[in-house]
């Protein structure tokens, strides 16, 4: 295989990496492929037979489809996309700017344009979305043998064929779904439909989200779930292939908002300089304005950080134990609500889980923080002075309290994202630490003002 990371554009040889994708996994050819600038992947598949380079834009591990498409000659742009899976077909459309998308619209044959402006009709993120409309699909007066027939005609013409979907010979709506196994194990004269059995299968709708459909698809054990119109019409089929495909890309999205950024839908690689600062900048800035709340915190407690000095030793300390146990909190609770183990409904039962919680966790930790401050008083590691031991209550009673309000803030601040129509995930882990940061610092001084008050304050 050419290890295309050293072909640069003055020695680039299209003839000879064709040449040596032709024998290769799909796979594989696609890795390489996405070495390669857009120019001069599209100069290799060019030189491809074309079935081969259909297979390849049919990836959804390709990194550039679109711009692929955009750089190859129309005629045989528009003999790809003709020749791909309608969904991947109507993902690389869906990209492409104007006039470049009308173009290749305007060259398809009227069948695959009008299959790909009906997939780009339904949002983002739904079953229609990512449904392909490649099934195969039988009249429920069939015989086994004809079945079979029928898929030996159109196999190279559909996606995949994981179960045969039957449909009533009138009104053409679904009344069944029998797997590829049993129609081969069938009688080749027994009608198609008791195979079917008089279970009613298990569908999905064009508008329900990607993630509802990988649980149903999870939950069932399914190789893939029919999209059904009101009318019961199967309008196509989502696989588990996809559903696969849109859970990494979900996760991708959630881990990166968690980091405290917008979700990127590009490589990492593919990324300009200046949409990465878009991407991060914003909440870097945001969470940098929200710090400086911390700042204010202290120096609204100037006073009495100047006569116990003692106290700022244990700032990160106070600090980090809070927005470590909210992010934590956090992410139990994003996670929950995004599988569905907890509901909107739930949150008063959450809110009196993570109390005791963060109490019990802010006592462990109060209380090592309490065993640290002691030894290092007796073995002489640092003299925290004569009211020592007030200082060692102070932290061990701020921890129990900022430990608290982390859990709680964690916990509570997932549900009013969700209940304002926002995305849980945006809740991530630094915006949490930084609430809480702030509160900690409040928490911290108002108990050292308790404990400390006639003595060190």
């Amino acid at each position: 295989m050419t290890d295309t990371h050293t072909i640069s554009d003055g020695d680039f040889n299209a003839a000879l990496v064709a040449a040596r994708l032709i024998n290769e996994e799909v796979a594989d050819n696609v890795e390489v492929l996405n070495r390669l600038s857009p120019e001069q992947a599209a100069d290799v598949l060019a030189l491809l037979p074309t079935e081969a380079s259909v297979d390849i834009l049919d990836k959804p591990e390709l990194d550039f489809g679109a711009e692929i498409i955009e750089a190859l000659p129309r005629p045989f742009a528009v003999t790809l996309l003709a020749g791909m899976s309608a969904d991947m077909a109507a993902d690389i459309v869906q990209q492409l700017d104007e006039p470049v998308r009308a173009e290749l619209m305007q060259g398809l044959d009227e069948t695959s344009r009008s299959v790909i402006t009906g997939l780009l009709q339904y949002p983002d993120n739904t079953a229609g979305a990512m449904m392909t409309t490649e099934f195969v699909s039988v009249p429920g007066n069939w015989t086994v043998e004809q079945t079979l027939q029928h898929i030996r005609q159109v196999e190279r013409t559909r996606e995949t064929v994981y179960s045969i979907y039957v449909l009533d010979p009138v009104t053409r709506r679904l009344i069944g779904a029998v797997s590829l196994r049993r129609l081969i194990s069938g009688e080749p004269t027994a009608n198609i439909v008791t195979l079917a059995g008089s279970r009613k299968p298990i569908t999905t709708t064009p508008l329900t989200d990607r993630e509802d459909v990988a649980r149903l698809i999870t939950r069932h054990d399914l190789l893939a779930v029919p999209v059904v119109d009101k009318a019961g019409h199967v309008r196509g089929i989502v696989t588990f292939d996809d559903i696969m495909d849109a859970i990494i890309e979900e996760n991708t999205e959630d881990v990166q908002k968690f980091g405290g950024m917008e979700a990127i839908e590009e490589p990492y690689m593919q990324i300009g300089l200046g949409h990465m600062l878009r991407k991060r900048g914003v909440w870097l800035c945001l969470l940098f304005l929200s710090e400086m709340l911390t700042a204010s915190c202290m120096q609204y407690f100037e006073g009495e950080l100047e006569k116990a000095i003692v106290l700022t030793l244990f700032i990160p300390l106070i600090m980090s134990s809070g927005g470590n146990s909210g992010s934590q909190t956090t992410s139990l609770l994003i996670r929950s609500l995004a599988l569905h183990e907890v509901k909107l409904s739930d949150w008063w039962r959450v809110a009196l889980r993570e109390l005791p919680t963060g109490i019990i966790l802010g006592a462990m930790l109060g209380l090592i923080g309490m065993f640290r401050i002691v030894l290092w008083q007796k073995l002489g590691f640092y003299n925290y002075g004569e009211h020592w031991i007030l200082v060692a209550l102070t932290v061990g009673a701020a921890l129990i309290g900022v430990v608290t309000f982390g859990s709680m803030a964690g916990s509570m601040l997932p549900f009013a994202l969700q209940r304002a129509g926002f995305d849980p995930a945006s809740a991530s882990a630094p915006f949490v630490a930084t609430l809480v940061d702030v509160t900690g610092l409040m928490i911290y001084f108002s108990v050292a003002l308790v404990i400390l008050r006639g003595t060190l304050l």
